[in-house]
């Protein structure tokens, strides 16, 4: 048996008992806008597509919930409509809220579902429009059509990953009037996970992880608890735009989530490497009391 042979049959054992300890469990991955956006395209869809395939033929139970900031922003431009940000947040008045549908609902959800389905009919295209699934609130009336989560309905989920589907989630909601609302994909991700009581919430975009010095390649933090986040935040140094995925992490595992993961999704199969590897990539989020290693 040549060395290559040797090393392929390694990475099989070493990704067994993974496979044992997740089958079963559901796992809700933040698919960036950023990370579609900031990738060579088709490829780097389809290895993610891949990647969630596997992790349903092997017994996982993926949700997949997506972003599309960068692709709301350029169909903007294209219409002539200046894109405005406060906080990080776009403001969104009655034709943007159309425009975000149009992108989320119309355009990246389809292209996620179809990169899936290829694999097979795996995949089912939603949105929190459906069902109930996100209800929605006003986050700011400066904002516009900006919401927050007022509350999931996991049932539509729950009843597609019985039939063994891969729900693919725009962050669509609306408010009880049916008023449709842009809602924060990072958020409706950790509403979602702590909502199915997901195994794991992996967040993929277009950093390695979260740093310890922002400037510093080599400060990557392995390892990180919902306390140590919170004083990361309180002293500046995770800010912007990385704070609502950085909070969203902090209350998934308080509200029961086992592990919370923040990968670079431009790098290929980073979510098989985090899942079936002793080492792991990127930042992983967990209780202290439950400890960090995986058993």
């Amino acid at each position: 048996m040549t060395s290559t042979h040797s090393q392929r049959a390694e990475i099989l054992v070493e990704a067994l008992p993974y496979i044992r300890r997740f089958a079963g469990k559901t796992i809700v991955v933040k698919y960036g806008g950023n990370a579609l956006a900031g990738t060579s395209g088709d490829d780097a869809l389809n290895v993610f597509a891949t990647d969630v395939v596997l992790m349903r033929l092997v017994g996982m139970r993926p949700v997949v919930v997506h972003g599309g900031g960068p692709q709301i922003s350029e169909l903007m431009d294209r219409l002539g409509k200046q894109p405005e940000f406060r906080d990080g947040l776009r403001v969104t008045d009655a034709e943007t809220v159309d425009i975000a549908r149009m992108v989320l609902i119309g355009q990246v959800n389809p292209q996620i579902v179809s990169a899936i389905n290829v694999h097979g009919d795996y995949a089912v295209g939603v949105s929190g429009e459906d069902g109930g699934l996100i209800r929605a609130k006003v986050r700011d009336p400066q904002l516009g059509f900006v919401g927050d989560v007022a509350d999931v309905n996991p049932s539509v989920l729950e009843r597609l990953l019985a039939d063994e589907f891969i729900p693919v989630v725009a962050t669509v909601g609306v408010d009880d009037h049916g008023q449709a609302y842009n809602i924060n994909a990072d958020t409706v991700a950790g509403e979602i996970a702590a909502a199915l009581g997901a195994e794991k919430l992996i967040y993929l975009t277009d950093i390695e992880g979260l740093r310890s010095n922002i400037e510093d390649s080599n400060s990557l933090i392995r390892q990180t608890t919902p306390d140590d986040l919170e004083e990361l935040i309180a002293q500046g140094i995770i800010a912007g735009g990385m704070i609502p995925k950085v909070r969203s992490c902090i209350d998934a595992v308080r509200r029961g989530v086992r592990r919370a993961h923040i990968l670079d999704g431009r790098t290929p199969h980073a979510l098989l490497l985090e899942l079936f590897t002793d080492d792991g990539v990127g930042t992983m989020v967990h209780d202290r009391a439950d400890g960090a290693k995986e058993d």
